[in-house]
């Protein structure tokens, strides 16, 4: 089969840093689904393991998001049968999803929506899974709760935060303020359904102090390390934060005097550690299928980058990696 990966660790300018290759197609474990990959999406890990971790042996293929067709089963499979359409985000240990064919954990799988293609069905598991997993785990809420509180989300226009906007305001009583500094981040941050939104070139306490909301939640998307100081200012005592990024070092000794939570999502940590849950995500990819085809959620893609190929993946990684990206990027699979 056909896939695409790289070979040295390093910048995108690099010749070996996307490269076709044959491969023999995955045989699926007794828990797996093989599926003829019909779409995928780019996401920042995608850049960050390739600039950052040196493969082992041979190219190593990325891509953390597909939707496709099941083609065949293993022996212990129950939730999936051969010709079901599927989404679902993978997992960082095993091969991506940059491929013809590709074996991910049914437990880790959902029903893809009947109301999208393939293509725009992929740029949705990743990032809703890592919002919901911030909601309802990080930060502890249920559905339903948050009516007269309010959650902070930093980098609003990203492709978790596009999402997580969208889950607070639907599943949620919580006021939702956003950050963007454009015109074009900002009217998107909008039209996910931000209650307000601030500008995050400015320090975030002083626009929070202006709009007259201190958040009990906040979740730092982006540049937390930059933010730390005016989150742990804006924030109310007893709050919670979340986040997703890799800051060098945080002080977290300073959260005591208000008493703040702090907790990383990483939504690969399930299917990493097997953990006695892992299913819970094959139930909330199927609920986020579900919201999608209702309309109670509306899709996050926002740029179509054509076939996967090298030219076009290289394309969708420069612009993941040039700070501009609004929503989601996705590409259709191999063409035949």
């Amino acid at each position: 089969m056909k896939a695409i990966g790289y070979t040295d660790a390093g910048p995108l300018s690099a010749a070996n840093a996307l490269v076709e290759f044959a491969t023999a197609p995955p045989q699926p474990g007794p828990n797996d689904l093989l599926v003829e990959v019909r779409g995928i999406s780019v996401n920042p890990v995608d850049v960050k393991v390739r600039s950052g971790a040196q493969p082992d042996n041979g190219p190593r293929i990325l891509g953390f998001d597909a939707a496709g067709v099941v083609k065949a089963v293993g022996s212990a499979v129950t939730q999936f049968q051969s010709g079901d359409e599927v989404f679902y985000a993978g997992d960082i240990t095993r091969p991506g999803t940059n491929a013809q064919l590709h074996v991910v954990d049914e437990r880790i799988v959902g029903r893809k929506p009947a109301s999208l293609g393939f293509a725009e069905a992929a740029g949705m598991p990743l990032t809703s899974i890592t919002a919901w997993e911030i909601l309802f785990d990080s930060l502890g809420l249920k559905e339903g709760e948050g009516a007269g509180e309010s959650l902070l989300v930093i980098g609003g226009a990203g492709g978790v935060g596009s999402i997580l906007i969208q889950l607070a305001k639907q599943l949620t009583g919580l006021t939702v303020i956003a950050t963007a500094s454009r015109e074009d981040t900002s009217a998107w941050v909008k039209k996910m359904g931000a209650d307000h939104v601030i500008n995050h070139r400015n320090p975030l306490n002083e626009e929070m102090k202006a709009l007259g909301i201190a958040p009990r939640y906040v979740a730092a998307l982006t540049h937390t390390q930059q933010h730390f100081a005016a989150i742990r200012e804006l924030i109310k005592p007893r709050g919670q934060i979340a986040l997703i990024d890799d800051p060098d070092s945080l002080d977290v000794a300073s959260l005591k005097r208000k008493a703040l939570s702090l907790s990383w999502e990483f939504m690969f940590t399930r299917s990493m550690f097997q953990t006695d849950d892992m299913a819970v995500q094959h139930q909330l990819l199927n609920r986020v299928s579900a919201l999608l085809d209702d309309r109670t959620l509306q899709s996050t893609v926002n740029h179509h980058g054509g076939v996967l190929n090298v030219a076009n993946l290289r394309a969708a990684h420069e612009l993941q990696e040039s700070g501009k990206a609004i929503g989601k990027t996705v590409l259709d699979g191999f063409s035949e």
